[in-house]
């Protein structure tokens, strides 16, 4: 059997890069986001409405975030947003950790958050 360890074909780690571009008015308020993320084939960069960044700071174990909005996004794209980043959290923590019924109660959130948001 080869000794793994000792070949030293390996191919460096690759990197990936999120960029985020927000053009401020003169009351420092988002006028314009753009963003491009290099790994995912996009040839140039996207406008956005808003974006929340969460980051998990390993040193004081706490969550860190960033919430950013144009003066042109509309309340019920707002509501929409918030929405679809409740759903999506529970996916993400039912992959990351499968904590099931703890995502199924988050969904339920997310079918009353759009109940009583979006009335028929």
């Amino acid at each position: 059997m080869p000794n793994l360890n000792t070949n030293l074909d390996y191919k460096m780690s690759e990197s990936s890069q999120i960029k985020f571009n927000v053009t401020l008015d003169e009351n420092q308020v988002p006028e314009k986001i753009n963003w491009l993320a290099t790994d995912a084939g996009m040839e140039k960069e996207l406008d956005t409405k808003a974006i929340m960044i969460s980051v998990y700071d390993t040193e004081s174990e706490e969550t860190l975030r960033m919430d950013l909005w144009t003066k042109e996004m509309r309340v019920d794209e707002m509501k929409r947003f918030f929405h679809q980043t409740i759903v999506s959290m529970a996916d993400t923590l039912q992959r990351a950790t499968n904590e099931d019924k703890i995502a199924a109660d988050m969904r339920e959130f997310g079918q009353h958050f759009a109940k009583e948001m979006f009335p028929e």
